[in-house]
């Protein structure tokens, strides 16, 4: 997207994403448009606000920018209504406009033993590290944030198992709960999770490279292994990966 083009259409995007915060029911603030290409030349377009305190996220993509900012608009609508009207579970696979319900990216799978996994991360390369404060909560309110936030997966610290944790989306509830250690399920949890029977595996960066490349995964959860502080990689829309690990 050439910079005129890029100008006009983040102008264009500021203009849709303040129409829907002026028409809502709340208060919406510290809003921050973005309008791009990736790779294929599909556009994304993401808004990151504040409604009524409550930090949200809506990403979308599409072939052009008309599309990317109409969804961009019925997701942030979408989004208001459901942080302003309390949480409840998001469908799963998510729901796609027009196509009934239809998963948004490969549900991950059940990894390998690592002897199994070849260790050559080929042509994939970690380009983004994330060092983000890890909030202490528990399982049901890093659920509603990754929600909020429209990801995928959330890395968090459980305050009862002292573990860092992530919720990540994938069936058949849609919500899954996996820690460092290996622990039993929350005590009367609100949201429906599955709980991964095993603690996270103990891999080197290279390793965890490999391991998400071999297998095809959207994302890894994995533990350090000489702190053991919980870090996800995950794929990025240019197809290469971020790193997210604890700042302390």
């Amino acid at each position: 997207m050439d910079e005129q083009l890029a100008r006009g259409a983040a102008v264009e995007a500021r203009a849709r994403v303040a129409a829907v915060a002026g028409g809502a029911d709340a208060l919406v603030e510290a809003v921050r448009v973005r309008v791009g290409r990736i790779g294929d030349g599909t556009v994304l377009a993401q808004v990151n606000a504040e409604v009524n305190g409550r930090r949200i996220r809506v990403q979308e993509t599409a072939a052009d920018l008309g599309e990317a900012l109409d969804r961009l608009a019925d997701g942030l609508r979408g989004r208001i209504a459901a942080v302003t009207a309390g949480w409840s579970p998001r469908p799963w696979p998510r729901r796609v406009r027009g196509r009934g319900l239809a998963a948004t990216a490969p549900a991950p799978q059940t990894p390998r033993p690592l002897a199994e996994v070849p260790c050559d991360g080929g042509s994939l390369s970690i380009v983004r590290r994330k060092r983000v404060d890890l909030v202490r909560c528990s399982p049901d309110a890093a659920a509603r944030t990754m929600d909020a936030m429209d990801f995928d997966i959330h890395l968090f610290t459980d305050p009862v198992t002292g573990t860092d944790a992530v919720v990540y989306r994938v069936g058949p509830t849609g919500y899954r709960l996996a820690r460092t250690a290996a622990a039993g399920p929350p005590l009367r949890p609100a949201v429906p999770f599955t709980l991964s029977p095993c603690g996270a595996p103990e891999l080197t960066e290279e390793r965890a490279v490999g391991r998400l490349s071999a297998a095809e995964l959207p994302f890894l959860f994995f533990a350090h292994p000489a702190t053991g502080r919980g870090r996800v990689l995950y794929r990025r829309f240019d197809g290469r990966l971020g790193l997210i690990v604890a700042a302390s």
